[in-house]
């Protein structure tokens, strides 16, 4: 069965959706959408332009089947909502929203229509991401005692400069954390499985003067299950280099670097342990999107995402990264910012 697809934004992440869905047979991509800026047609000059600057013709649109959302973050909610109005199921870049009250008016909304609502969190889909969540659901780290998540990062001014959004709190909705850290912060909360109950956490904009919203950004983390934990991403550290990601437990530590491994050590080892050292485990480079947002990038996460979204549309079944599990890493970074408001003060994190 063919799922026709109409992409939402014209800019540089638009390319990878466009790139990802194309690699994928049993997908035909019919249209793409730029209110109006033109930008669409430079991209794909190929694909029917009706709707290109108008959300509603465009998701009105019967030669499309569900709509990718790329637009700015802060623009989210309008796309998906036109969405579901016209009956099309949705696939949106992340994070899915940059409040929760937004993110809770698409849920409800493609609840309400009877569509699917999914997010785009690919950074899941690594293959060593995958072997530390099988690590964590088998109980290989013995009870979690310690998480963190770091994204070092670098951003010049003119990647704030170069756009009218970035950097900006109506549309990006924050900085190091709800744009370059996201990814980060949802694997630490997903590997963990256990809920973020509480955060404590500062936020400041060191090295891009004019910028409205954080280069930096750190937090203290309270689970449910009693571990703690902690995250710290900027957009301030020059060079930039990997993100690295680390679950610990009484029994075992392994640690992320981008899609590798940095450490992988149990109290019990079992066969594989040795193969999957030997494969994955290794010092990288600058990091992927370390100072650029595009280096290092390619559309095979985005596919695996969206697989898994076409997967459970014909196939009636569960969706992993739906708008529920989209939800969580951005009330862990809403968390954060009203913590920082209120001088690092313990905050509550909406479940």
């Amino acid at each position: 069965m063919t799922t026709r697809f109409g992409i939402v934004g014209a800019g540089m992440i638009a390319a990878f959706h466009l790139e990802a869905l194309r690699g994928i047979p049993e997908v035909e991509v019919t249209g793409i959408m730029d209110g109006g800026s033109g930008k669409a047609r430079a991209l794909a000059p190929d694909l029917d332009p009706r709707g290109s600057g108008d959300i509603e013709a465009f998701c009105a649109r019967d030669d499309i089947d569900a709509i990718a959302v790329a637009s700015p973050s802060g623009a989210h909610l309008e796309a998906a909502l036109a969405a579901a109005r016209h009956g099309k199921h949705c696939v949106v870049e992340k994070p899915l929203e940059i409040t929760l009250e937004r993110v809770d008016a698409m849920i409800a909304a493609h609840a309400a229509a009877g569509t699917r609502l999914g997010g785009i969190l690919n950074t899941r889909h690594t293959p060593a991401a995958r072997l530390l969540k099988q690590a964590a659901e088998a109980g290989r780290f013995g009870r979690l005692t310690f998480a963190s998540a770091i994204g070092p990062w670098w951003r010049d001014q003119a990647y704030y400069d170069d756009s009218a959004w970035k950097g900006t709190w109506a549309l990006d909705g924050g900085g190091a954390l709800m744009n370059q850290g996201i990814h980060t912060i949802d694997l630490l909360q997903w590997l963990v499985g256990s809920p973020v109950t509480s955060v404590s956490g500062r936020i400041a904009t060191l090295a891009h003067p004019g910028v409205e919203v954080e280069d930096t950004g750190a937090a203290v983390l309270s689970f449910e299950n009693g571990a703690l934990g902690q995250i710290a991403c900027t957009t301030s550290m020059w060079p930039g280099h990997f993100r690295s990601l680390t679950l610990a437990g009484d029994a075992g530590t392994a640690s992320l670097a981008d899609g590798g491994l940095l450490f992988w050590k149990f109290r019990e080892e079992d066969a594989r342990d040795d193969e999957i050292r030997a494969e994955l485990l290794a010092l990288p480079g600058a990091g992927v999107g370390a100072a650029d947002p595009a280096a290092g990038v390619n559309a095979d996460g985005h596919r695996a995402v969206f697989r898994d979204f076409l997967d459970a549309i014909h196939n009636d079944g569960p969706l992993a990264i739906d708008g529920a599990e989209c939800r969580k890493a951005v009330a862990i970074i809403r968390a954060v910012y009203e913590s920082a408001e209120q001088g690092g003060a313990p905050v509550g994190v909406a479940q």
